[in-house]
């Protein structure tokens, strides 16, 4: 992500691995804040619900704390487990938390999904493993709010069923591109890669609150709806 003239932190909270960005010095502390706190709210949760932690179906949410109910939302909407949605929401809810501090640009990418408001385009690259394409070329966001996710059957370290290099996913909030980055990477397999492609691009397209895919499997691209302008990516943008 470009970070000229911003502030930009690099946080860790246990598995949650995260680049902010913002105008605003204090917006930046009012992420992490928020990080830490959606994230134990979480747990508790799980302590009495682990169900919610191990089923790859969504799983109803009648009482919960609001990091839960909106997993369990993006979840639903993608047919996925709500974990798929995690990285995600917890991005958006930093992100609504950044924004009363008088932010114009506030951006949360924790582990490869982003959420992001901002007054200006804000530059981010595909990071597809050993493809030829990753960090070679990115997206210019300029459409905002909005959440990017983007799920790997080959060089991520989170569960999925499929094969594709990258399944980039461009929607309403980053919880829901993150659910359905999941759910669309789990049907990209087998050896008829156009058959896939197309058969990813039009259930992405189904579900409410995406924008916009865009699909690298087997060195084919796909893409269809409202992807952001293809860019190449110098190194010194990279995050």
């Amino acid at each position: 992500m470009k970070t000229k003239n911003l502030f930009k932190k690099v946080f860790q909270f246990k598995e949650t691995n995260c680049t902010i960005l913002s105008d605003k010095e204090g917006a930046i502390n009012k992420a992490t804040s928020s990080i830490k706190y959606h994230r134990k709210e979480l747990e508790k949760y799980i302590r009495n619900n682990p169900k919610f932690l191990y089923s790859l179906q969504p799983v109803p949410v009648k009482d919960g704390p609001l990091i839960v109910k909106l997993m369990a939302e993006a979840s639903e909407k993608a047919n996925v487990g709500p974990m798929a949605a995690v990285a995600g929401v917890l991005a958006d809810l930093a992100v609504r938390d950044m924004t009363p501090a008088g932010s114009k640009v506030a951006v949360v990418e924790n582990g490869g999904e982003v959420s992001a408001v901002s007054n200006r385009p804000i530059d981010i690259a595909l990071l597809a493993g050993d493809s030829p394409l990753s960090k070679q070329i990115g997206f210019r966001l300029k459409e905002f709010p909005v959440g990017v996710a983007t799920s790997s059957g080959l060089f991520s370290h989170a569960l999925s069923f499929g094969e594709a290099e990258a399944v980039t996913v461009f929607a309403v909030n980053a919880g829901v591109a993150d659910a359905v980055a999941t759910a669309v990477g789990n049907l990209i397999r087998g050896e008829d890669c156009r058959g896939a492609i197309e058969r990813g691009i039009n259930e992405a397209l189904s579900i409410e609150g995406v924008r916009g895919v865009f699909i690298l499997y087997k060195g084919i691209v796909g893409k269809a709806g409202q992807v952001p302008q293809i860019i190449k990516v110098s190194p010194e943008e990279e995050s």
